[in-house]
């Protein structure tokens, strides 16, 4: 059973940065991605970023790109995102999530439709 264990989440100052983990175990086999989501009071989930495990390759929303970074450590089972100059509007409860992706490599995209397993979250806020 795959099951993914956010942490980092924490209040910072607005300019402040956060790095967040995913800890992904019990899949079935190596090729799958890990995204990463976010939820805000009163808005929809939203996706950030996306990494393979098949190669490596990344992707990021329009929300993400320039401010925040996913990597993965695969001796730590572990994924990354480094959020940084975070803004009032980055408050929510960040997820991480999985899917079982073909070997081959794909792009690999954070579609909060496309992914069947998810975490807990992880809370961040940013004060004025």
């Amino acid at each position: 059973q795959v099951q993914l264990v956010e942490s980092g989440g924490d209040t910072v100052q607005s300019g402040g940065s956060l790095r967040l983990s995913c800890v992904a175990s019990g899949f079935s086999r190596d090729s799958y991605a890990i995204g990463w989501f976010r939820q805000a009071p009163g808005k929809e989930l939203e996706g950030l970023s996306a990494i393979s495990s098949v190669d490596g390759g990344t992707y990021y929303s329009d929300s993400a790109e320039g401010r925040f970074t996913t990597s993965r450590d695969a001796a730590k089972n572990t994924v990354y995102l480094q959020m940084n100059n975070l803004q009032p509007n980055d408050p929510a409860i960040y997820y991480c999530a999985a899917r079982y992706i073909p070997s081959t490599p794909v792009v690999v995209t954070p579609m909060v439709v496309l992914y069947d397993y998810w975490g807990r979250g992880t809370q961040v806020t940013v004060l004025p």
